[in-house]
Formats: structure tokens, sequence, C-alpha cells
């Protein structure tokens, strides 16, 4: 039965993909000059993945449930806002993953550059850059699921959104299972 929320619904559907579009434009801006050789260094691959993934992400399509004929329209209206709630939340979620993951590979990136000032790599370097590749396998070991999941529930608080249909982890995990 339909529960009067429905405005609610939609206007969170909106926060959801203007956050989901925002981040896919921050990942974006990831990008970082690959030095000469450098190309298969650690951060640089997980630029590349992360932009790569980011653009398979935007390419993947919504696919709508045709309600049933004859059914209550404010009740197919109530499971097609939560069913988008559902996949714009996981692709919100894979989307700041992806961000994470790209915004500490430029990190590691621009602090490797500030080591190196356009040298090669040489022993001069070798602790410093060993400090950095430590510290960006560190923050990379942070990104974890319930990291993403509750650093963007805090950022919906904080804003004061209504959050009473968003998914819970596993239920946003078992979607992008579902709809790789």
């Amino acid at each position: 039965m339909a529960d009067g929320l429905n405005q609610a619904r939609a206007l969170r559907v909106a926060e959801i993909i203007n956050d989901y579009r925002t981040l896919l434009v921050h990942i974006s801006q990831q990008d970082v000059q690959v030095p000469g050789d450098d190309a298969r260094q650690q951060g640089y691959a997980v630029i590349r993945e992360s932009l790569a993934a980011a653009q398979a992400l935007m390419s993947s399509n919504y696919t709508p449930v045709v309600p049933p004929a004859g059914g209550n329209d404010a009740e197919n209206e109530k499971l097609e806002l939560q069913r988008v709630i559902l996949d714009g939340s996981a692709r919100r979620f894979r989307a700041h993953k992806l961000y994470l993951r790209a915004a500490a590979g430029r990190r590691w990136s621009i602090n490797r550059q500030n080591i190196l000032r356009g040298q090669r790599p040489g022993p001069q370097h070798a602790t410093h850059l060993k400090t950095v590749d430590d510290t960006f396998v560190q923050e990379l070991a942070q990104i974890t699921d319930q990291h993403v999941v509750a650093d963007l529930r805090a950022a919906d608080v904080r804003a004061g959104h209504w959050l009473n249909d968003d998914p819970a982890l596993p239920v946003i995990l078992n979607w992008i299972r579902a709809h790789p």
C-alpha cells in the first residue's frame, strides 16, 4: 500500500543522481600525465583502472520494470522509486569508490613528481619513493566497502537528506553482483 512518501522518494532519486553525476565529473579530473616509462607504476595503473571502470559505469543502462496491469498506481510508483533509489545508490557507491581510488592515485602521482622533480628515479630517491608507495598502499587499503558507504551516509546526514529508503551495504553489494 502506498505510504504518501513518493515525493520524498523522487527527491531522494534526484539527490543520488546528482551526487553520482558529480562523482563522475570528479573521477574524470583525476587523470594525470604519465611520464615516460612510468606507466606500469601502481598509482598510474589505479588511475587508469578507475577511469576505465567509470566509463563502463557511465555506459551501463538502467532497465525499468513494467508494472503489472491493473495495479495501484501509487504503489507501483513507490516500488519503482525504491528500485531507482537502489540502482542509483549502487551506482553512486561504485562511483565514490572509484573516485577515492583515483584520488589516492593522483596524490601518489603528485607526491612522486615532487620527489623526482623531473628526474628519473635513482638510488637517491629510493627511500622517499618507498614512503610514497607505502602511503598509497595504506590509502587503498582504507577504501573498504564499509568506509565508502559510511562516507556517503555521513555526507547525506550532513546535508539533511531523507534516508528512509536508502539501502544497506549488503543490499547494494547484492544489487551490484546481480547488475554488473
